[in-house]
């Protein structure tokens, strides 16, 4: 005989606990889910964000806190790098290109960060999707989730305001506009939400020296050496990997500090690795507390159902019957369970994403992948091991027993 129509049947005449059961069981796993999935997400999503940064040159300080200015924008104070230290570094050899990032000044909230046209097309390796790179002072080129349309005027502000009433006092840099010319491909990354000025404008609105001799318009590298200002941070793209550690041992010293964004982020990763470690034996537990929560459910209404299972007995069902319907039940419970949660996980990641993407602009991308499967089919395997233990109950028990019950 099958014993599925039976358990079918019993599901549905107790179908608020069985949801009730399904749903437990399923908050538990996604939990789990969640975890993994969008740490891995958050792992891959701000590497692929730095690596537009080969080595970066500036000020002691934190190493993390100075990557997370530089290459994710958070807002940070930044001591800055004297001119001379950019000046030493577009001298040497082994380098594609040199940029400054200068700091400051914003446009209804999207940072305007002061850089060079190598920065912008990656010594000309990158393309922009639309228009052409900046050429003169008051040209600008912004990202691919920047409000402004290529051909428009904006005027700047000093400072990044956190919200509408700093915005409303913030000082507006009157009688200096940029008009946008180009537009960044989207790199999935916070600069798809910053505008890229030429360092010069920066440093002639704040009233420093501009790198070049008084009344030139000249933009980028080579800087005379007199006439450079400091700057928040120095991007360097070397040649080779022996060029890269090269420059990185010359310029760490006691006023600089030059670090590779990759390895700055490992640091990040252990740390992160921590909480989600953490966050994962609460996964575990809560999963093994669900598992021994169901089975004591499923005690329970063993119970109440004793007489229906020695009926069936009375009718002619066997042993192994009983034995296939009791643990058909819990097996299906626990597989329906954990098959919504991975669902449910999946989705909760996605929505985490998302909104850390509007925080930050990087784009993180969810997936399930081997750990997430091996988490649910584990569950399910588990339950259904456990669930031979009621089943065995049932088989032991005589007709006569079950009726009385």
């Amino acid at each position: 005989m099958n014993p599925l129509p039976v358990v079918l049947a019993d599901l549905r005449q107790s179908r608020g606990g069985a949801l009730a059961i399904v749903a437990l069981i399923g908050v538990a796993v996604a939990l789990g889910v969640a975890v993994t999935a969008e740490e891995r997400a958050l792992r891959a999503g701000t590497a692929r964000a730095a690596d537009d940064f080969d080595l970066l040159v500036g000020a002691r300080g934190s190493p993390i806190q100075f990557v997370l200015a530089s290459v994710y924008l958070e807002p940070a104070p930044l001591d800055l790098v004297s001119g001379q230290v950019l000046g030493r570094l577009q001298d040497e050899a082994g380098t594609v290109f040199v940029a400054p990032l200068v700091f400051g000044d914003s446009h209804r909230g999207f940072p305007i960060v002061g850089s060079t046209s190598d920065f912008v097309t990656r010594g000309g390796a990158r393309r922009l999707a639309e228009g052409r790179v900046f050429a003169t002072a008051h040209e600008v080129v912004v990202g691919a989730d920047v409000p402004v349309q290529v051909g428009a005027s904006f005027v700047s502000t000093h400072g990044r305001p956190r919200d509408q009433r700093e915005a409303e006092g913030a000082h507006v840099h009157e009688g200096f506009s940029y008009v946008a010319v180009g537009r960044l491909p989207r790199l999935g990354s916070a600069w798809d939400r910053a505008i890229v000025a030429p360092v010069e404008s920066l440093w002639r609105l704040h009233s420093r020296p501009s790198g070049h001799r008084e009344g030139s318009e000249r933009l980028g590298p080579p800087w005379e050496g007199d006439q450079i200002a400091g700057a928040s941070a120095i991007v360097v793209k070397p040649q080779s990997v022996a060029d890269a550690y090269r420059l990185r041992a010359r310029y760490r010293g006691a006023e600089t500090m030059a670090v590779f964004p990759a390895e700055v982020l490992i640091d990040m990763y252990a740390m992160l690795g921590d909480a989600r470690d953490l966050l994962w034996l609460i996964a575990l537990v809560t999963q093994a507390l669900v598992v021994a929560a169901v089975l004591l459910a499923v005690f329970a209404s063993l119970s109440q159902r004793r007489r229906q299972l020695g009926v069936l007995r009375a009718l002619g069902a066997a042993r192994r019957y009983v034995f296939l319907a009791v643990w058909l039940h819990v097996s299906l419970l626990v597989a329906l369970g954990a098959g919504g949660g991975l669902l449910m996980g999946w989705a909760g990641a996605t929505v985490l994403s998302t909104a850390l993407h509007a925080r930050t602009g990087i784009s993180l991308p969810v997936a399930i992948s081997w750990p997430e499967i091996a988490l649910v089919a584990t569950l399910a395997a588990v339950g259904a091991f456990l669930a031979a233990i009621p089943s065995w109950l049932s088989y032991r028990q005589p007709v006569s027993s079950l009726l009385r019950g």
